[in-house]
C-alpha cells in the first residue's frame, strides 16, 4: 500500500505524502492493527486524520496510532484521472477470445462483475480443480487491492452434467452407486467444497446459485432462444440449440462448425433428433429417468449442462459479465456453447455484442509428471495434504509460483518446500508486523508498488514471489520494512503471512552462546573468514545466523533438536 498520485495510481518521486493526513479528500485504503490481534481494512474517502467515509455514506472512525499501512487507491473514472479509461482497474490478463493481454474493466465503473464456473458436486474437488478456483480468488484480491469492488458469482452444478460416456448424470450416477438421495450427496460434496476453499484462503463468492434451484431461470432463457429461432425441439422431446444460427461459433476455442465431424465426443448425440450434428441439448427429455426431473413447456426433463451458466451469469450479474473464469478444459465445448447461448439474449439486456468482456482460462495441473486422474491413481485432495501435516496454504504458494496460463507440475517435494518457507516467513516477519512501532516507510511503499505492478501485469506471481525471496535476504533493509511489505502484499497473495505460530521455547546452551559472542567479535574485527567458520559451526548445532543492519540475529532452524 503506498501513496500514489491521482493520475497514474503509482508511487511518484516528485510528490511525497509524508503522512496519512496529507491524503484528506482522497480515496484511500488503510490497514489497521486490531487490539485483539490481526488487521482490518478501511476503504473510502479520507475525511480527516482519523475518519473515512465509506461507499454507503457511513463514517468510520479509527485511531491513527493503529495504522499499519495505507495507500491512495487507483482512480475509478475520468473525473478522477486524466487519460484513464472509465472503469479501468489496471489489472491485465490474457483474454482467450481476443488472444490478447487486456485490462480488466468495470462496465459500470463501480464493481467488476465476475462469473467463475464452479464444481459439479458428485465428488471432492482435487488440487487440479482447486487451482482454477484459486485463480478467481487471486484476480479478485488484485482488483480489490486496486480499489475496486467485486461482485463474484460461482455456480454449483448439482444436476445436468453428464458422465464421460454421456449416458448418465454424474450426480445421479453417484447416487445410484452409493444408494443415497442425489441431493444429499450433492449437499455433502458442496459443503466439502466450501471447506476446501476456506482452507486455501479463497474468499467466498457473493452468491453460489445451484442449478437445481434455477430451473425456471433456465427455462426462461431457453424460451427466449426458441423465440429468436436459435433453438428447436427435436422429435425425441429434447430442446436443442441451433448451432448454425450463431455465426461466430468457434471464435473462443478455434473449433469451427465446419471442422466438427458427426460423432465427435464433445456432446452426446441422438440419432435423427438433431437438425445438425453439432447442435447441443438445452433441455433434455426425461425419457425413462424418474429422478431429478422437472416440468417444462416441452415436457418433463432436466437442463443441459451449458445452459445453467448462461442463465445464472446474466441473471445474477445484471445482464453483463466483465470477466468469466474457468479451467482450460472448459473452453470447449462448455464456454464456446455458453457464449453462443448468452450473446443473443444479452443484447437486449446490455448494449454490447458480447455478453462477456473477457474470458480467462487457467491451464492444466500435472502431479509428479502425470495428468491428475482417477484412472492414473494420482488424484490428490487437499485433505491428503493436511494428512501429511502440511499447511494447505503451501499448495496455494505452489500455485502462485507458476503462471496461471502455463501447465504446472506439482509434487510432494514442492509442497513440502513451500510449507517450510511459509513457516520461516511467518516466524521471521509476523511478530515485527504486529509491533505498534512499525510504521509505513518510503522504501517499503516503493517495494510494494513494484510487487503490485508485477501482479497487475498478467498475474506475474512468480516474479512477485521472487521479489519477496530477494527481499528476505537483503541485509541492508531492516526487518520492520520487510514486515511492512510482506504484510501488505499478503492482501493479494492470501498466504496468511502474518499468522503468529507459537513454538515451544528452546534455550541456548553455554557453548552456543559462546559461539555467537565469538562471531560478533570476529565481525567487529573484520575477520570474515573466522566469522564464516563460526557460522558453519552454529549451523551444525541447528542455529541459523543472519547479519542485518542492526547487527547479528539468529534463530533455531526448523526441525533442529
Amino acid at each position: 500500500m503506498s501513496p500514489t498520485n491521482g493520475e497514474s495510481g503509482r508511487l511518484t518521486t516528485g510528490r511525497e505524502h509524508r503522512d496519512l493526513a496529507s491524503l484528506v479528500g482522497k480515496r484511500v485504503s488503510i490497514r489497521l492493527r486490531e487490539e485483539i490481534g490481526g488487521y482490518r481494512d478501511l476503504l473510502g474517502i479520507l475525511v480527516n486524520a482519523n475518519q473515512v467515509e465509506r461507499k454507503d455514506g457511513s463514517i468510520a472512525t479509527f485511531d491513527p496510532g493503529s495504522v499499519f499501512a495505507f495507500r491512495e487507491v487507483l482512480p475509478r473514472n475520468r473525473s478522477e484521472a486524466k487519460g484513464s479509461e472509465v472503469g479501468g482497474t489496471r489489472i491485465k490478463i490474457y483474454d482467450t477470445l481476443s488472444r490478447q493481454v487486456r485490462e480488466i474493466k468495470s462496465s459500470d465503473a463501480q464493481k467488476v462483475r465476475i462469473y467463475c464456473c464452479g464444481p459439479t458436486v458428485y465428488r471432492d474437488a482435487h488440487l487440479g480443480n482447486l487451482r482454477t478456483f484459486l485463480l478467481s480468488d487471486l484476480i479478485r484480491r488484485a482488483i480489490e487491492f486496486s480499489g475496486f469492488d467485486v461482485l463474484m458469482i460461482q455456480n454449483i452444478t448439482d444436476v445436468g452434467h453428464m458422465s464421460e460416456d454421456f449416458d448418465e448424470d454424474k450426480v445421479l450416477k453417484e447416487s445410484q452407486e452409493r444408494k443415497r438421495d442425489p441431493f444429499e450427496i450433492a449437499r455433502d460434496y458442496e459443503s466439502r467444497f466450501h471447506r476446501d476453499l476456506a482452507l486455501l484462503g479463497i474468499k467466498p463468492a457473493d452468491h453460489y446459485p445451484r442449478a437445481s434451484e434455477c430451473i425456471e431461470m433456465m427455462q426462461l432463457h431457453i424460451s427466449q432462444l426458441i423465440d429468436k429461432g436459435l433453438a428447436y425441439q427435436g422429435e425425441d422431446g429434447t430442446v436443442y440449440f441451433s448451432s448454425k444460427g450463431f455465426e461466430s461459433y468457434g471464435a473462443l476455442s478455434g473449433n469451427r462448425l465446419t471442422d466438427l465431424k458427426p460423432g465427435h465426443r464433445y456432446e452426446f448425440t441422438e440419432a435423427g433428433a438433431k437438425r445438425f450434428h453439432a447442435d447441443w441439448a438445452l433441455w433434455k427429455s426425461a425419457g425413462t429417468r424418474s429422478e431429478m426431473i422437472w416440468d417444462s413447456p416441452w415436457g418433463k426433463g432436466f437442463p443441459g449442462w451449458h445452459i445453467e451458466c448462461s442463465a445464472m451469469s446474466l441473471h445474477y450479474l445484471n445482464g453483463h459479465i466483465d470477466l468469466h473464469i474457468g479451467g482450460i478444459d472448459l473452453r470447449f465445448p462448455h464456454h464456446e456453447n455458453e457464449r453462443a447461448q448468452s450473446n443473443p439474449v444479452a443484447k437486449h439486456l446490455y448494449p454490447s455484442d458480447e455478453a462477456v468482456d473477457l474470458w480467462l482460462h487457467g491451464e492444466h495441473l500435472l502431479f509428479e509428471g502425470r495428468k491428475m486422474s482417477k484412472s492414473a491413481g494420482n488424484v490428490v485432495l487437499l485433505s491428503d495434504v493436511i494428512a501429511r501435516g502440511l499447511d494447505p496454504l503451501a499448495v496455494r504458494f505452489c500455485f502462485l509460483e507458476n503462471r496461471y496460463r502455463s501447465q504446472m507440475d506439482l509434487s510432494w517435494a514442492s509442497i513440502t518446500a513451500a510449507d517450510r518457507l511459509l513457516r520461516r516467513w511467518r516466524k521471521r516477519f509476523a511478530h515485527h508486523a504486529a509491533s505498534p512501532s512499525v510504521k509505513p516507510s518510503r522504501k517499503g511503499q516503493i517495494i510494494i508498488e513494484e510487487i503490485a505492478s508485477d501482479i497487475a501485469n498478467d498475474l506475474d506471481t512468480p516474479r512477485a514471489l521472487q521479489r519477496l525471496r530477494t527481499l528476505e535476504k537483503d541485509e541492508q533493509l531492516a526487518d520492520s520494512i520487510k514486515s511492512e511489505v510482506f504484510a501488505t502484499i499478503d492482501r493479494v497473495l492470501g498466504l496468511d503471512l502474518m499468522r503468529i505460530e507459537v513454538e515451544p521455547a528452546r534455550e541456548l546452551g553455554e557453548a552456543e552462546s559462546l559461539l555467537l559472542e565469538a562471531r560478533i567479535q570476529a565481525r567487529a574485527a573484520k575477520d570474515y573468514a573466522k566469522s564464516d567458520q563460526l557460522r558453519d559451526l552454529l549451523a551444525d548445532r541447528g542455529i541459523e545466523v543472519r547479519d542485518e543492519v542492526n547487527g547479528q540475529v539468529w534463530e533455531w532452524k526448523e526441525g533442529a533438536n
